[in-house]
C-alpha cells in the first residue's frame, strides 16, 4: 500500500522537476528524497521520472500518478476535516462542483444561511463545465453538483430545484441582429454560432435541434463563457449561452432571448448511495427544506 508521505514527496518533486529544490522545500536531504522516490517507482514497479542533469521530467506514469495523487491527498484531506467535529459542534467542509449558471446566486443565499449557523463550515466550489463535475463526484471530492439538466445517468440522484436557465445569442452591441428585441430560432441556422462544448459533443441533451450539427454553420466552442465573449466581440461568431451570465455594461455586448423559448432545468445531482458527511448533510437538508417549502 502506498503511504501518504510518498505521495506528498513524489507531487512535490513533479512540481519543482528539481532534486534539490524539491528536498529543500521538504526540509529534507537530496539523498533521502532520492531514496524515497526510488522506493515510489519499486513499489509501483514503474519508471516514473527521466532524470536529467539539471531537470527532472514525468514518464508518463509518473504524469498518470501525479494527477490521482492529487485526488487521493485531496479526498484524504476532506475526510479528515469531516471527521474532525468537535463535540456538538457541526465542522468540516462542503464541496460543490457548479457549472455555469445564474442559480448559483440563490445556492449562496442558502449557503449564507448555513454559514450563519455553522460557521466552522468550510464551503468549497468548483467552476467547471458539466463533465468535469461528474468526474469529480464520481471519484469523491465533490459531495455534489449544480448542473443544468437533463443529464440523465442511473448512476446519479436528481434533487430538481424548479429553476431555469434561459438560453439566447451572445452578440456585438453594433451588429445588425442587435436591431432586433429577439432571435427567431430559425436564425440560427444560418448565423455563425460559437458553442459550448456540452451541447457540441451531445454530452447534455436537447431537443431544440435534431443534432448540434444541424445549426450548420459552427464556427467556434467554448468550455466556459467568459473567454468566448471576446470571439464574440472580434466578430467571430454569436454565443448560444444563458441569460445573465455575461456583464455587458462599458462592453460591446448584448444579449437577445431565442423565441421560441430555450431553456434548461436545474439540479443538484450526487451519486447514488452516497454517504455525506454530517456537514454536507446537513446542507442537503437545508436545500430541501428551502425546495419542498415553497
Amino acid at each position: 500500500m502506498l503511504e501518504t508521505r510518498l505521495l506528498e514527496y513524489f507531487l512535490v518533486l513533479s512540481h519543482e522537476k528539481n532534486i534539490s529544490h524539491a528536498a529543500k522545500s521538504l526540509y529534507i536531504s537530496q539523498s533521502t528524497l532520492s531514496k524515497q522516490m526510488m522506493e515510489l517507482e519499486e513499489k509501483i514497479g514503474k519508471q516514473l521520472f527521466i532524470r536529467g542533469k539539471r531537470k527532472i521530467t514525468l514518464t508518463q506514469e509518473g504524469e498518470f500518478l501525479q494527477k490521482r495523487a492529487q485526488e487521493i491527498l485531496e479526498l484524504i484531506k476532506s475526510t479528515e476535516i469531516s471527521l474532525s467535529c468537535k463535540g456538538s459542534e457541526l465542522t468540516g467542509q462542503i464541496s460543490i462542483g457548479c457549472g455555469e449558471t445564474i442559480v448559483m446566486d440563490m445556492i449562496a443565499n442558502w449557503m449564507e444561511e448555513l454559514h450563519q449557523q455553522h460557521p466552522n463550515i468550510l464551503l468549497r466550489t468548483y467552476s467547471g463545465n458539466a463533465d468535469a463535475v461528474l468526474e469529480r463526484l464520481d471519484k469523491g471530492i465533490d459531495d455534489m453538483g449544480l448542473l443544468l439538466g437533463p443529464v440523465r445517468q442511473d448512476k446519479y440522484e436528481y434533487l430538481n430545484l424548479y429553476k431555469k436557465d434561459i438560453y439566447g445569442l451572445l452578440i456585438p452591441a453594433n451588429c445588425e441582429l442587435a436591431k432586433q428585441n429577439y432571435i427567431n430560432i430559425d436564425q440560427l441556422k444560418s448565423l455563425p454560432i460559437i458553442l459550448s462544448d456540452q451541447i457540441y459533443v451531445g454530452h447534455q441533451n436537447v431537443d431544440w435541434f435534431d443534432s448540434a450539427d444541424s445549426l450548420m454553420n459552427i464556427v467556434g466552442t467554448y468550455n466556459l463563457i467568459y473567454n468566448a465573449t471576446f470571439m464574440v466581440e472580434h466578430g467571430i461568431g454569436y454565443a448560444l449561452c444563458l441569460e445573465n451570465l455575461v456583464n455587458t455594461e462599458g462592453r460591446n455586448l448584448t444579449f437577445r432571448k431565442i423565441v421560441p423559448e430555450l431553456s434548461v432545468d436545474l439540479y443538484i445531482v450526487t451519486k447514488k448511495y452516497q454517504t455525506f458527511s454530517p456537514a454536507a448533510q446537513t446542507f442537503m437538508s437545508l436545500m430541501k427544506k428551502k425546495i419542498y417549502s415553497k
